[in-house]
């Protein structure tokens, strides 16, 4: 007989039927003999546990008694001893007794390291419990105590069962379960780190460090206590884990790699010894193939951009720029600092190789860039494919020719074979049709693909009648392209008319697309899609269709000869809007990171949709596509992406935007005004823009694109003008009490400014306070970071700096979920900052930290600033070497015209002048002080005002103030 108490009072039979128990005062009768097995309960206990009323009596106990023996039979004697009574089984009888055994099993083999045997035994262990312990007594006195050592006991085999998993692998389904238990105990913190790990291991390094911020928080207003050792540990460790992006790796290959692998071992080599290695050679003859064969066989980090979508040559570093995952901007929306500059900061110490796929149609554009490239990033190393060498010094050519005869033939007969099982042939035959094919990889495939539909002698004789001859000798690269173009007309006069406008249809798609999207973009339906596939016209993995680019080019010379570019382009654009029209209200909530990626995957063709909508001089759509877009590209860091497109449409309409869409012509100007050359455009515009943002947002009623008063905002914050400022100001406060929560929300964070700027601290920080709370109650993790480090500088300023540190720890959670890692490194020089009065070990490794993530993210300002703080530590230790040195370093870094980096201009020339001073040197003290005060005038506000709003110490306030 078996008998349960891990839920409701239950008996078994060995058969497995259940055993009827009568009342629930029988049941609760033997769920107390059932806590400990074999020992003695008095009659007295049993009674007023049974009937806490007191109505039960000693006669009443025996007679429950007699009835129970009658039910459970001489198997499980319940026997009278002295003045109570006990059940006589053994103790693996009961459930719970079993599940203490096998908990206790699990544990140790846990202990030994045999994971696979321990979450067994701890999931037999757990599959026993149907219920709460002793659900029908757990509130009676005697019976608590068992049941919360029991449910404790249960979470401990929980704990130990998720820790087993997480040895042999299983995160990802351990995150949902370990998620729920979290939600429940938020106290337990062994279940925080079991979350926490499981979070990282699957790349959710960001979202483990909000699950130890909340932790914390529980812990510290529920008990008054700090994380334990291990949490603190695991904390720290996941805070100097490298969270940065991966590049883009090379595309999945769906076919086999045939007749190159000589080719790859000698450009391998030559990979080895030169930092340039160009593959060139004609159209089709397989060199992007190679590349990503060479890509796979090195052991350095590769990132692989292909160029050929790429229109303006201006635009080469930001392509780049993506490839390696990396933001434009900060969450602050600097644009001051160029592409190219971020770029080089991110590769100067990085050991990358970068693949630079179709070079041709700007080969002067990444001549140059490679040049600089390479003369600034040391550890460096490029692999470029075009049609002609770049043509600058180092560069190593590696001719990609024709395949040789043996090799063609096997590609074909691979090829044939995929389209038709049981493929066989004459190998004169396919040896001649090759030897037509001019060996030409891409020209065997869209040949070979014909076999579906055509026996081997007719596509002879068709090859035949199209090239002209049947064999040849010596070919030029002229005469080869003829042929690869002769090879993909011949294919296109193939296709049906629907196959035809449906492939010069799809050439508008710059990244791919899915069937739906291609279905609805190109009017046609799956069938044809499928049926181009088949024909090697376009190319299927993955969900996607793609377009090769030789085949993209000739089916865009076709959609303009058909007169179709508008109306495709036009589609496409439409397309493009209503995706990202829909994700844009989701990313100002807790969606944000579903939805980023989604906008992110198709950010290629809304460049290209954009410039089409320029380009065709259709300002209402290109308008509506870059509002609509608008939000995504500030909050992900790519507004400069878009910025020539913005400034180009500026100058079609003028100051006068198209009726119904100012709000959209405001935030055009702000996109413009993010580029290299946007202050003519931001000086131009920028009084007809804040008329019609205006218009859109009065305080009483919503407009349509909230992000926009928080990036207006932020522009006009550095401008000389203070009317400019003040303006600004007015607006985005003025929405206190619109209808739209994030517009409120971003109301109450400008209004904290302005408290700041009239010198009421606790009135700004209840300011600040209710915006991290309105954007927090949105879900949206860039309001709320931002809000977030001001309430931190705040907590700091009044010497709170275990309060300042927490609010920066949940800042950087949320930053380096949305891929900041500019901002994070921000955050950690604030950290610094906030440990460097008493903990100076702690200090220096947030610098380093902040240093490396600057570096990663190609942040010459966020290099400067951690500069800036390890020169400090350098200060304050007396090593003046090298505090002027760093100090030096970080000047040499900082824009000077970012307001943002106001602070840190000034810290770090006031170090100078401490050093100076230090060293008898006054006069250089006295000019590195007046420097930093000119600095501080030029924003045209108060210097002792400017420099605590900005956090900075008393004595360096002190000290500048007085020059």
């Amino acid at each position: 007989m078996r008998f349960g108490i891990l839920g409701e009072t239950k008996a078994w039979r060995d058969d497995g039927a259940e055993i009827p128990l009568g009342g629930p005062a029988r049941r609760a009768l033997l769920a107390l003999l059932l806590v400990r097995p074999g020992e003695v309960v008095s009659a007295d206990r049993l009674a007023e546990e049974v009937d806490p009323a007191g109505a039960l009596s000693a006669h009443a106990v025996q007679s429950q008694v007699s009835r129970l023996r009658t039910a459970l039979g001489p198997t499980a004697a319940i026997e009278r001893a002295g003045a109570g009574y006990r059940i006589a089984v053994e103790p693996d009888a009961v459930d719970a007794c079993r599940f203490e055994r096998l908990a206790g099993q699990g544990r140790a083999a846990l202990r030994d390291g045999d994971a696979d045997r321990a979450v067994a035994l701890l999931r037999e262990a757990l599959g026993l419990w149907r219920g709460p312990a002793l659900a029908e007594i757990a509130e009676r006195e005697s019976a608590r105590a068992a049941a919360v050592r029991l449910e404790e006991l249960r979470l401990a085999a929980l704990e130990d069962r998720f820790e087993g998993a997480l040895r042999l692998g299983e995160h990802r389904a351990a995150v949902p379960e370990l998620r729920e238990l979290v939600g429940r105990h938020p106290l337990r913190e062994q279940l925080a780190v079991l979350l926490m790990r499981a979070l990282f291991a699957e790349g959710g390094q960001a979202e483990a460090l909000v699950v130890f911020e909340e932790t914390r928080r529980h812990l510290a207003e529920e008990l008054g206590a700090d994380p334990s050792a291990e949490l603190a540990a695991l904390h720290r460790e996941l805070l100097s884990a490298d969270p940065a992006p991966s590049p883009a790796a090379p595309p999945a290959q769906l076919t086999s790699f045939v007749g190159r692998a000589g080719e790859v071992n000698v450009t391998a080599e030559l990979l080895r010894v030169a930092r340039l290695v160009t593959l060139v050679g004609p159209g089709g003859v397989g060199k992007t193939r190679l590349a990503v064969e060479l890509a796979g066989s090195v052991a350095d980090e590769v990132c692989f951009v292909e160029l050929a979508p790429l229109r303006d040559g201006a635009a080469l570093p930001q392509a780049l720029l993506s490839a390696l995952g990396l933001r434009e901007t900060g969450l602050h929306l600097d644009g001051a600092r160029a592409p190219l500059d971020r770029l080089i900061t991110a590769l100067s110490d990085r050991v990358l190789l970068f693949v630079l796929d179709n070079c041709e149609h700007l080969v002067e554009e990444s001549a140059a860039l490679v040049a600089r490239l390479l003369a600034t990033c040391p550890r460096l190393r490029v692999l470029a494919t075009s049609r002609e060498p770049l043509g600058i010094i180092g560069e190593s050519l590696q001719y990609v020719g024709p395949l040789d005869e043996d090799a063609a033939v096997r590609l074909f007969t691979d090829r044939a074979t995929a389209v038709r099982r049981g493929f066989a042939a004459d190998p004169a035959l396919v040896r001649r049709i090759c030897t037509a094919l001019d060996g030409l990889p891409l020209a065997i495939e869209l040949t070979a693909a014909r076999l579906r539909t055509l026996e081997i002698a007719d596509l002879a004789g068709r090859l035949d009648d199209l090239l002209g001859i049947a064999a040849r000798g010596t070919r030029t690269t002229d005469q080869r392209h003829r042929t690869l173009r002769s090879v993909v007309a011949w294919g296109w006069d193939l296709l049906s008319d629907s196959e035809r406008r449906a492939a010069r249809r799809f050439a508008v798609f710059t990244g791919g697309a899915s069937a739906e999207v291609a279905t609805e973009v190109c009017d046609t339906d799956g069938e044809t899609l499928e049926s181009l596939a088949d024909k090697s016209f376009l190319q299927a993995g993955r969900g996607r269709y793609r377009m090769l680019e030789t085949i993209r080019t000739f089916a865009a010379e076709q959609l303009a000869a058909a007169g179709e570019q508008d109306v495709a382009g036009r589609a496409h654009a439409r397309y493009i809007r209503q995706l990202v029209r829909t994700a844009d209200p989701y990313l100002r909530t807790a969606e944000q990171l579903e939805w980023l990626p989604v906008v992110s995957a198709v950010h290629d063709d809304l460049l290209t949709a954009v410039r089409w909508a320029v380009t065709a001089r259709e300002a209402g759509a290109a308008l509506e596509l870059l509002a609509s877009a608008s939000a995504y590209l500030w909050i992900r860091g790519a507004s400069t992406s878009v910025a020539p497109h913005a400034a180009a449409l500026l100058e079609t309409i003028g100051d006068r935007p198209p009726a119904g869409l100012g709000e959209e012509y405001a935030v055009c100007v702000l996109l413009a005004a993010s580029g290299g050359a946007g202050q003519p455009v931001w000086q131009q515009h920028r009084a007809a823009a804040e008329a019609a943002l205006a218009a859109a947002w009065p305080g009483e009623r919503a407009g349509s694109y909230p992000v926009a008063l928080l990036v207006w905002m932020m522009r006009n914050a550095g401008q000389a003008q203070a009317a400019d400022r003040q303006s600004a100001f007015e607006l985005v406060s003025a929405q206190r009490d619109c209808p739209e929560p994030w517009a409120r929300a971003v109301a109450r964070y400008v209004s904290g400014f302005g408290f700041l700027g009239a010198g009421d601290t606790p009135e700004a920080e209840h300011a600040f306070t209710l915006a991290g709370d309105a954007f927090g109650a949105l879900g949206d993790r860039w309001g709320t970071a931002l809000a977030l480090d001001m309430l931190a500088g705040l907590a700091a300023g009044r010497g709170d700096r275990l309060e300042a540190v927490a609010l920066t720890d949940r800042a950087l959670a949320l930053t380096e979920q949305l891929g900041a890692l500019e901002d994070a490194a921000d955050l950690l020089v604030n950290r610094g900052d906030q440990f460097a009065a008493d903990d100076l070990l702690a200090a220096g490794a947030d610098y380093a930290r902040a240093a490396e993530l600057a570096v990663g993210a190609g942040s010459a300002d966020g290099l400067a600033a951690a500069l800036r703080g390890q020169a400090d530590l350098a200060l304050s230790d007396g090593d003046l070497t090298t505090a002027q040195r760093l100090y030096s370093e970080a000047l040499e870094r900082i824009d000077p015209h970012w307001i943002k980096a106001l602070g840190n201009r000034v810290r770090t020339l006031a170090g100078l002048a401490r050093v100076a001073e230090l060293r008898g040197d006054h006069a250089t003290a006295r000019t590195r002080y007046r420097a930093a005060a000119e600095s501080v005038a030029e924003v045209g506000h108060d210097a002792p005002a400017v420099l605590r709003l900005l956090g900075l110490p008393e004595s360096v306030v002190e000290a500048v103030s007085r020059r």
